[in-house]
């Protein structure tokens, strides 16, 4: 409804990120305002992650603390968006009666219609029912989404594509700038059904949307100054769009369910006039878009990676020298396990070959590589763990995301594969190869001591807004709306001003990223630094330690 306050915070992946974005827009267009306070809030929206237990953990807190508000503002409407919502369904509704509102990933495009809903009945519920508060008005939208719209697409029924079609920029900027760096999704769910992972059964089979779509989405931020884009999908190297078989509603590209993928090959069989493969996408991104700076994608899956790929990465010089490609396991049996799909030697051909094709330090451009791993995996031995550190080494990721596993309902593991693992087993190998990826990460940035690099500058460092007096701390905990990486409230590119207006010396500290994706840190004259941030500049690595670079402008 028109005027009312909605609090937004966002858990979990990039995806997540992107549809919060998506959603914080569709309802801004409706006239709903937005608070970084849930104290002020007539709406509190949880857009959830079920992928790791923490995050579910984070968001069940959050509830609870909500008993207490909503015994006070029994008016106030909670919802629960996401893969969370979609894996508990109802049940969630019954377990925790605050929420009145559960809105699954595949089905976020009938989210204003859910809450206008739950806003009105809440309305008549508080005025007849002295007990409101502790009643939810049960307002849902689940599956039968993700297997509609993995299905025949019945385009009539199909309203997805249109919250992508229509997305607003940056709809909540504190400051009235534009973030410079953005997030659009090319392909949604996932066929893999790895036996730990939750995603195939929230967020449904792999869906690519038409290429015109996802073209045109990037020129519009394009023009409206973003010069940073990531591409989005479970498996975004899968892409790939069949114009024969394109399926046309009311003058509108629907979306296609993902072909089987045979993998193996080093080329897409499919390329062709009527095919539009990962690789052309790339391509065209890249030509058709010029004002875009850099161009980067995760995540991507190790098997079924093509040459074509890698040589428009190559040849493509805005395309980032980045590649996001979760191993998860060291271990052949363990990737079985996994249902993974390939072997250790099939990750190590494809990493060498990337490196081959895209690895150029004498350029300035190496090539980064960062990773997943997960430890303590159902009866994983010492010497699955020891091939686990073996892969590790021979990868020098220059970043990786390491787990210590945990059971997910819902998934095939849970249900079949006994968590025999011990915890103190798990945190000890967690422990040990946290520590081996620090050391390489450590190496690997003091190899780049006095390199030079051009870094897309994002704003004022962690350290300078702090020595400026500006709080960092969110308000409540809270995440809130969370754009290309940045809260809503959180200072950032578009706060450069207040950082400035805060600075005595006569340099300030700036941030940037290469295109490897690496952090760099350097000192700008603050009486020129109003206008660095979304601009890309040389500079020059004089210091390398842990995940960070520092260095000077050249």
């Amino acid at each position: 409804m028109p005027g009312r306050r909605v609090y937004l915070e966002t858990f979990g992946c990039q995806m997540n990120e992107l549809d919060s974005e998506l959603v914080a827009g569709q309802l801004a267009s409706l006239g709903y305002q937005f608070t970084p306070r849930v104290a002020e809030a007539d709406v509190v929206l949880y857009n959830t992650c079920s992928v790791r237990e923490q995050a579910e953990q984070k968001v069940w807190s959050r509830l609870g603390e909500l008993r207490e508000s909503k015994s006070d503002k029994p008016e106030m409407v909670v919802g629960v968006l996401g893969c969370m919502a979609e894996r508990d369904g109802t049940d969630l509704m019954d377990r925790m009666p605050v929420v009145d509102v559960m809105c699954g990933p595949a089905e976020l495009d009938k989210l204003p219609l859910l809450i206008d809903n739950a806003v009105r009945t809440r309305q008549s519920l508080v005025t007849d029912d002295p007990n409101a508060a502790t009643k939810s008005v049960k307002s849902a939208a689940l599956q039968g989404s993700a297997s509609r719209r993995s299905g025949t697409l019945a385009a009539a029924g199909d309203s997805l594509e249109y919250l992508d079609l229509s997305r607003s920029v940056s709809p909540i900027d504190p400051a009235g700038s534009l973030n410079k760096s953005a997030y659009v999704r090319i392909t949604r769910g996932c066929n893999k059904f790895c036996t730990y992972c939750v995603v195939p059964f929230t967020r449904g089979a792999e869906i690519h949307r038409p290429p015109a779509h996802i073209i045109d989405e990037v020129k519009r931020l394009a023009d409206q100054g973003v010069t940073e884009i990531t591409l989005l999908g479970q498996t975004v190297n899968h892409y790939r769009f069949e114009h024969d078989s394109a399926l046309v509603s009311n003058g509108i590209t629907q979306p296609q369910k993902g072909q089987a993928f045979k993998g193996g090959h080093r080329r897409d069989p499919l390329a062709g006039s009527n095919v539009t493969t990962f690789a052309d996408l790339l391509y065209q991104l890249h030509e058709n878009a010029p004002s875009v700076q850099r161009l980067r994608f995760v995540t991507s899956y190790p098997r079924d990676f093509g040459d074509d790929v890698l040589e428009v990465m190559r040849d493509c010089p805005r395309l980032c020298r980045y590649l996001h490609v979760p191993a998860q396991t060291g271990s052949d049996r363990m990737l079985k396990k996994m249902n993974r799909g390939y072997t250790v030697s099939e990750y190590n051909e494809f990493i060498d070959r990337a490196r081959h094709y895209l690895h150029q330090p004498e350029i300035g451009r190496p090539l980064m590589i960062s990773g997943d791993i997960i430890v303590g995996f159902p009866t994983e031995t010492n010497e699955d763990f020891d091939k686990t550190v073996e892969l590790l080494e021979r990868t020098r990721y220059k970043s990786c995301f390491i787990f210590k596993y945990s059971p997910r309902p819902g998934t095939v593991a849970y249900d079949k594969i006994p968590d025999d693992v011990p915890n103190a087993v798990k945190r000890e190998r967690n422990n040990a190869l946290l520590a081996v990826q620090s050391r390489i990460s450590d190496e690997i940035s003091r190899e780049q001591v006095g390199n030079e690099f051009d870094i897309m500058i994002e704003g004022p460092s962690q350290h300078a807004i702090k020595a400026s007096g500006l709080s960092t701390k969110k308000a409540n905990n809270g995440v809130q709306l969370t754009i290309g990486g940045k809260s809503a409230d959180e200072p950032d590119a578009v706060s450069v001003a207040a950082v400035l207006e805060r600075t005595e010396a006569e340099t300030v500290q700036f941030s940037g990223r290469t295109d490897g994706d690496q952090i760099v840190m350097f000192d700008a004259p603050t009486a020129k630094a109003a206008d660095l941030a979304g601009q890309i500049r040389r500079v020059r690595i004089t210091e390398g330690a842990g995940l960070s670079l520092f260095g000077e402008l050249v």
